[in-house]
Parts: structure tokens; sequence; C-alpha cells
């Protein structure tokens, strides 16, 4: 039988030795990793540090020949980085989930690996499926990235199209596949609230991304929020004490802000990527909300409802709270009963890290932080009041 979805789902079990065997004769990405792992090495001798890390991973990946072997190695990846770059990792709302449905996880989105990486995190310590994740084209710049990407259940979101017409099919199978995922082969999936990072810290949800959802409902059979009810959305907050790549935003921000534009060097997503999981990112929290009901009426409602979810599970750091300050005054107002987290940076730390920072991209680099204060100020506002 035909596989509609062969291009753009994750490898199964049948492919992963030969993906792998194709990994380890790749020259680039073998490079890639001696740079990572054996920095002076890789750039006083690239043929030794290749031929030392082609033999450490092809005794790490010995022996794989399928999927859940493979997050069995990545888990253990994932203890060493949670262990060496933050102050701890935490979790909550997921008790409350049913651990037999395959929910779909719509998350805010800070950081390209890391975001999915620790949700799954939280799933797989929790003994629940791990998920498939949704991840966009622009990122897969080598067939070693793609490998690498659909290996770790990723699957492929088609942005590079041209023309409307291939737009629109290409955003339908997208969505069939997504609901394939979760109705037939019950397997949860994460995707984020927004195309691109919001680097500027204001999470908010695209309605287009809804929209495309809404794309594989049967209108014959099912209202609106039906269809969104049967997908069974979860908003998912996630927060960072530290952003790692903090200094790589402001920057592009301030660039934005002054020139008019921005120019993304061919290889900046994979500098980010590398830089998301070997940075400082302090503590870290993975909420989970509740499942989206049958009465939200169209893509603006379910934006809105995901946002407030994720507004309000998210938590807030010193170094958010340090950066409102720093940012808008120390006599700026905060409610005596905002709940922070403890963290691991101090002030004079955090006051340190911005000033390293070019004059003109601190403000942008304290936006990131500060903005998250900003949101939970503004829904308390719209709230209604109570009796």
């Amino acid at each position: 039988m035909d596989d509609p979805y062969v291009d753009i789902r994750p490898y199964r079990d049948a492919e992963v030795a030969a993906v792998l065997a194709r990994l380890l004769g790749d020259r680039e990405f073998l490079d890639t990793m001696a740079g990572f792992r054996l920095g002076w090495l890789a750039r006083l001798s690239p043929g030794l540090a290749r031929a030392l890390v082609r033999r450490r991973l092809a005794g790490e990946v010995g022996g794989i020949d399928d999927i859940s072997a493979m997050q069995r190695l990545i888990k253990r990846y994932m203890d060493r980085m949670i262990e060496d770059t933050t102050g701890g990792f935490s979790v909550s709302g997921l008790e409350q989930l049913d651990a037999r449905r395959a929910y779909l996880y719509i998350s805010n989105h800070r950081d390209i690996a890391m975001d999915p990486a620790f949700t799954n995190y939280a799933l797989h310590r929790a003994g629940r499926d791990t998920v498939r994740i949704a991840i966009g084209d622009n990122l897969l710049t080598k067939p070693w990235v793609s490998d690498l990407m659909r290996l770790n259940k990723s699957f492929i979101v088609k942005r590079s199209v041209s023309g409307p017409r291939e737009l629109l099919a290409s955003s339908r199978l997208l969505a069939n596949y997504i609901q394939h995922s979760l109705l037939q082969e019950h397997a949860p999936v994460w995707i984020a609230q927004r195309e691109g990072r919001a680097k500027d810290g204001v999470d908010r949800t695209e309605p287009a991304v809804i929209k495309m959802l809404a794309m594989s409902r049967d209108k014959a059979s099912q209202t609106f929020g039906e269809h969104i009810a049967s997908l069974g959305i979860v908003p998912v907050a996630i927060s960072y004490e530290l952003d790692p790549c903090d200094a790589l935003k402001a920057n592009e921000l301030y660039q934005k802000a002054t020139a008019g534009h921005y120019l993304k060097g061919a290889q900046e997503d994979v500098a980010s990527i590398g830089q998301g999981i070997a940075g400082n990112k302090g503590r870290v929290h993975v909420a989970f909300g509740t499942p989206l009901g049958d009465d939200l009426a169209d893509a603006g409602a379910v934006a809105a409802e995901i946002d407030r979810q994720v507004i309000t599970a998210y938590r807030l750091h010193g170094t958010n709270i340090q950066a409102y300050r720093m940012l808008h005054g120390s006599a700026a107002p905060l409610p005596a009963d905002l709940p922070v987290e403890d963290g691991e940076c101090s002030a004079q730390q955090f006051e340190r890290r911005i000033a390293a920072l070019p004059a003109g991209h601190r403000d942008f680099a304290l936006a990131l932080y500060a903005n998250a204060v900003l949101s939970k100020l503004s829904l308390a506002a719209d709230a209604p009041a109570s009796c």
C-alpha cells in the first residue's frame, strides 16, 4: 500500500539501521560532531577527530535497530545534558491527563530543539509515550540533519513550498498526518504554537496553526469545536530561568529595529540548536495544561485559550522579575502575591550577563525575560472580576 506520508513522517523501525549506517558514513555529520565533542583536536587534526568520533558513535548505536532503542539512547544524552546545563528540571500538570490517550501538545516556543526535548523527557520519565515532533524544513539544511530529526520521531513541516496551491496541499497533508497519528496510530504529537521562536519572549499562538489543524475536519459530520476536542489539544508552558540564545536573539532584534531587516546565516539555526543544547539554562519547568473542549467556535478562540493556559502555567523566575525591574524601573508595579520560582542565577550574575552584551542589545535581551511578567499582568488585568 502506498504511504501518503512517506516524505514527511518519522522513520520507522525497519528504516533505523540503514539510516544510522548512512550517518556513520557522512563526513560532514562526523566533522560537525567532532567539532562539538573534540573542539581543539578537530581543528588540529580533523581526520583523526573524525575517525575517533565515528568509532565512538558506532559503539553507541551498535545494536540499535528500532525507534524505542533510539529513544533510550537519547534519554541518556538528555540525562547528561540536564545534569550539566540546568539547575534542575521539574514538571506539573501531567498527572491530570489520561495516560491512555494520545494528546496533541501545543507549547510556547523558546528553543528549537529543547522545547520538544523537555516535553518528551517529562513524558518519558512518567512512563508515557513520547511525541512525534513537528519541525520546519527550513531547519533541515543538510541531509544528515533531516536524518537525525526523523530518527527522533520528527515529522517535516514543509515551509519552503512556493505558490498558494502547493501551500494548501502541503498544509492539508500535514493536518491529515497529525490527525492520523493521533486517532489511527494513537501516537502523541508536539507542535509549537507559532512558526519560529518567540525571540521577544511574547508567547502567542498563531491562529494560522489552528486553521491548519482544522483542515483535517470532516465538515459533514463534525463541528469545528468537536474536531478540536477530538484532537486532544493540551497547551504546554515551558519556562527557562536562562535562555542560552538570549544574546543571539537580542542581536537579531536589534538589527531588525535599526536596519529594518536581519540576514540570517546559512547555518545559523544549526548553531542556535547547538547553543540551546549546550548552554546554561538554569531552572527549567514544563507545565501541562488541560485538554481543550468542544466549546471553542473558531481558530481565534482556540488560540486565545491556548494563550490563557500557557501564560497562566508559565513559571516565573527571578531573572524575569529582575529584567522587568531593570527595564521598567524599580518602582514598576508588581502584585505582592505573584509566584516566583527559586533559581540558581543571582542578581549580580544576571546583571553581568546583560552588561556583557553590546549596549544597544541590552533592552532587547531584558525584554526577552521581562515580557513573561507583562503577559501575566495583562492576563490578570483582562480577567473578569470575581464576585
